[in-house]
């Protein structure tokens, strides 16, 4: 909006027409004090200004508008047909004038200055508003890097404090923080620490996560600058998102070397008590035998009975020893998979009739999906013994069920096994756990007896056949343990 202020209202009639032809939205006063009060209440673009009126001259108002923030920068026209000298055009633009006209005035020259005294101003107020954006910007920059320092410096000082190496990294993999406990194991923050030479790359290792922006977890064997042997660590390296973006990596070492020792005597004790266990077993097996012959043959002897409730125990306890025997060839690496052609359907169903007669409160076994009449090359043996024990845990774990279903499928790639019980289930907080060595569901622990570790052992066969396995469960509505293993 442009301001006229002229103490003649005949001037501000022809001066207004002539600018609302041009479309510009026009306001009067016809007074120094009046245009006072209006400057301070509106926003004007322009004020064209009369210089001599009774009252506050024209002059004395530029000067009082120079010096309020708000109306200092507001181009004024001074306007006179009577100070047209020299020094009161001079004392015009000292008052904050941006122009001096005398009249009488031309009215395309007035509309020529009065367009571009707009649009200065205008673009006045588009760059005064671009410089508070900035402003704001630039501040809001500000603060959130004095919030990211805070957090960086707590987050050091979190590493600083823990009983591990531990060493955070850009977006870029470069290290640019590590803790005190880093300088026992590398004179320089920006290596890592030496690995045993048979050890997989730290570096490569990281690079390759870098590249998935995925966690790392590895062991590895490091050892301090002065020592003579390697101690294993666990190195975790995980990665830091803001807005899906890895911003920072945060890594630490975590010394592990007396639990390797003691998880190295627990097998090494394992394997042994195994192995001693197994002799005398086998001398009660068949002293056992023996002495089923030795009794009367009479049915509804009680010795009949006593004599079969030792062989089922015996039977259960040589199936324990045999199940620490394959997790010591598991650790030690020797459980080896004795691969051959075989016919699945046929082992399938042997494996059926096998438990439907050791089991005296067999449910009913459910067979669906593909037939799998194919051959596979695998140990048949082994594979056997991970569907009994699938079927074995089905039988436990659910023993108010009246059926288990086995469901096949032939994926042309792979074979898949599913058996589905309609039993307890699993908590899904503790599923992925479940084929962990001597893990065991807290809940059912109690009421079911075993080591935990017969998922383990089946899991590390089907590894051994380049195969999948997993589950499916709902607590109260039973499990699906399920196995894959490629054709080819």
């Amino acid at each position: 909006m442009i301001l006229i202020v002229d103490d003649k209202p005949e001037n501000i009639y022809s001066l207004k027409k002539l600018l609302e032809s041009k479309d510009f939205p026009v306001d009067t006063a016809l007074s120094g004090e009046e245009a006072l009060k209006k400057v301070l209440r509106n926003d004007y673009a322009l004020i064209i200004l009369d210089v001599q009126m009774p009252g506050i001259d024209g002059f004395e108002v530029a000067e009082t508008l120079s010096g309020f923030s708000k109306t200092k920068d507001i181009p004024i026209i001074f306007l006179s047909a009577v100070n047209t000298d020299k020094k009161f055009i001079t004392k015009g633009y000292a008052s904050g004038g941006i122009d001096y006209v005398t009249k009488p005035v031309d009215p395309d020259i007035l509309m020529l200055k009065v367009k571009t005294f707009y649009r200065l101003y205008e673009q006045t107020l588009a760059l005064n508003e671009t410089q508070r954006i900035l402003r704001s910007e630039i501040e809001s920059r500000k603060q959130a890097q004095t919030a990211l320092k805070e957090r960086v410096d707590y987050l050091h000082l979190i590493l600083e404090s823990l009983p591990q190496i531990a060493f955070t990294a850009n977006h870029e993999g470069r290290i640019d923080f590590v803790n005190n406990k880093w300088f026992r194991y590398s004179n320089n923050s920006a290596i890592f620490p030496e690995t045993a030479a048979d050890d997989k790359s730290i570096r490569d290792a990281w690079l390759l996560s870098m590249m998935t922006h995925s966690s790392l977890e590895m062991e590895v064997r490091i050892k301090e600058i002065d020592a003579d042997s390697f101690r294993s660590h666990l190195l975790r390296v995980i990665p830091i998102k803001e807005q899906g973006k890895v911003t920072r990596w945060v890594g630490t070492f975590t010394d592990i070397e007396d639990r390797k020792q003691v998880e190295k005597k627990k097998d090494e004790f394992l394997s042994i008590a195994s192995h001693e266990l197994k002799t005398p077993l086998t001398s009660i097996k068949a002293y056992t035998q023996l002495l089923g012959r030795t009794v009367s043959h009479d049915e509804e002897h009680p010795a009949n009975k006593y004599v079969d409730k030792v062989q089922v125990q015996v039977s259960k306890l040589n199936s324990l020893i045999t199940d620490l025997l394959d997790i010591s060839k598991i650790e030690n690496g020797k459980l080896k998979m004795n691969m051959h052609p075989f016919n699945f359907e046929d082992l399938l169903t042997n494996v059926i009739d096998t438990i439907c007669h050791t089991h005296e409160k067999c449910p009913r076994i459910d067979r669906v999906g593909d037939c799998l009449d194919i051959s596979v090359v695998g140990d048949e043996i082994r594979i056997e013994q991970v569907i009994i024990n699938y079927l074995t845990n089905a039988i436990k774990y659910s023993p108010n069920s009246e059926r288990i279903i086995i469901k096949t499928n032939n994926e042309s790639a792979a074979l898949r096994v599913e058996v589905q019980d309609f039993g307890i289930g699993i908590p899904p907080h503790k599923q992925k756990d479940i084929f962990n060595k001597f893990y065991r569901v807290e809940e059912s622990s109690v009421k079911f007896q075993g080591l935990g570790i017969g998922l383990y052992i089946c899991s590390e066969i089907i590894r051994q056949h380049h195969g999948t396995f997993g589950l499916e469960s709902e607590v109260g509505k039973g499990s699906t343990f399920y196995f894959t293993i490629p054709l080819n």
